[in-house]
């Protein structure tokens, strides 16, 4: 069998909390490793182990495990009795065959009534590899490293500590709706607040038939990709050409593209109220374009009532273009396509719209058939993870 050991750091910060963290985390790990032979996941002091037939793919349960927010990171590793003898005689073993000019050890001991400290178990330890291999000891920059946890009824072993996603489980913050465009910044927003423990139903304006559905396709590929960091997305097709059209029919130029994020919000909070989410999720960036300037967000952020979060509100563009790199969605975000930000755009938008110039314009518009035409021929996809 293949045993990994799964170690988490925010959610151990949770108290009375935990408990429901930590269940959260092992039903994630559980979904994250689907299909891959996990026959067995147990809660224990400050970690999960999850073990595996043998004939588990490696590189495939790190690719997984590595997407999974609450992780702080996870180690193959090794079950022994949890006494000294019995410790050193299986790291000798695993050693054998191996080559290393320096190591060291880390203990970390969850058993308080072990008879050794960490620091204690890492010189004997330490003694003992050192006589065996010839290595030498280097604390700073070792060439292998020895993870050791000393649990009430076991210990573990293993050579690796592979960093996870960090964060909070999936699902732990509630639901939220997030705007995603095909562009670069929204789906790393939709990413931070997965992070933050958000499980995020997706929303997408398209403006088809008046313009192509490369945009469309673009997305579905970015939904795609997040779902590997939530396992289930669903994600709404909102047609907002006709929308954009009235708009521009019966308002002058500058303030356009605020009404169109005004009716935006409108309608992702009703996606909301069909979903039972919390908040609404942007991947603004102040003063990125027109309409982010900090008096546009104001104006457009009171159409909504629900909270309106912006993770990217203080990145600068390299900074988001440097996470969507890591996480794996800016090659498909800059493949060139049409989105309804492309359609009916002034020249001169407004960046400093005033909110009774807004609310003027939207007085010559009917507000709640506007809206209703913006979820009335809606399209639903499912996405699942793994598929």
């Amino acid at each position: 069998m293949t045993s990994v050991l799964v170690r988490y750091h925010e959610v151990a910060l949770k108290k009375g909390n935990r408990p429901y963290f930590v269940e959260l985390l092992k039903r994630n790990l559980v979904s994250s490793a689907s299909g891959l032979g996990l026959a067995e996941i147990s809660v224990l002091p400050g970690r999960l182990l999850m073990v595996f037939d043998d004939k588990v793919e490696r590189e495939e349960l790190c690719r997984r495990l590595r997407a999974v927010f609450g992780v702080a990171n996870f180690s193959f590793v090794e079950r022994t009795a949890p006494d000294l003898e019995s410790l050193k005689a299986r790291i000798l073993d695993s050693l054998n065959g191996k080559q290393f000019a320096s190591f060291r050890i880390e203990t970390k001991r969850a058993d308080k009534a072990f008879p050794l400290t960490s620091p204690e178990i890492n010189r004997e330890v330490g003694a003992f590899v050192k006589a065996r291999s010839g290595a030498r000891v280097d604390l700073e920059n070792a060439e292998l490293t020895v993870a050791i946890e000393i649990l009430p009824r076991a210990a573990f072993f293993g050579f690796d500590k592979i960093a996870g996603a960090g964060g909070l489980p999936v699902g732990a913050s509630g639901r939220v709706i997030s705007l995603i465009s095909g562009g670069i910044d929204s789906p790393v927003a939709a990413y931070r607040m997965m992070q933050r423990g958000c499980r995020l139903i997706f929303t997408h304006f398209h403006s088809s038939p008046y313009l192509d559905k490369t945009s469309q396709e673009k997305v579905r590929e970015l939904v795609r990709l997040l779902t590997h960091y939530q396992f289930s997305s669903r994600l709404y097709l909102i047609p907002f050409g006709e929308i954009q059209r009235q708009i521009v029919a019966a308002v002058l130029r500058p303030l356009r593209v605020v009404l169109y994020r005004r009716m935006m919000m409108r309608i992702a909070e009703a996606v909301a109220k069909k979903e039972r989410a919390g908040a609404l999720v942007t991947g603004e960036s102040l003063a990125q374009v027109a309409s982010q300037t900090l008096e546009n967000l104001a104006v457009i952020e009171k159409a909504a009532t629900l909270p309106v979060l912006r993770p990217l509100v203080g990145m600068d563009k390299q900074e988001i273009i440097d996470q969507a790199r890591r996480i794996g969605t800016f090659e498909t975000s800059v493949i060139p396509d049409q989105d309804c930000c492309q359609l009916f755009v002034p020249r001169h938008p407004a960046t400093k719209a005033r909110l009774a110039d807004v609310e003027e314009a939207e007085s010559r518009l009917d507000l709640t058939a506007l809206t209703q035409l913006g979820t009335e021929n809606v399209e639903v996809e499912e996405f699942r993870f793994p598929e």
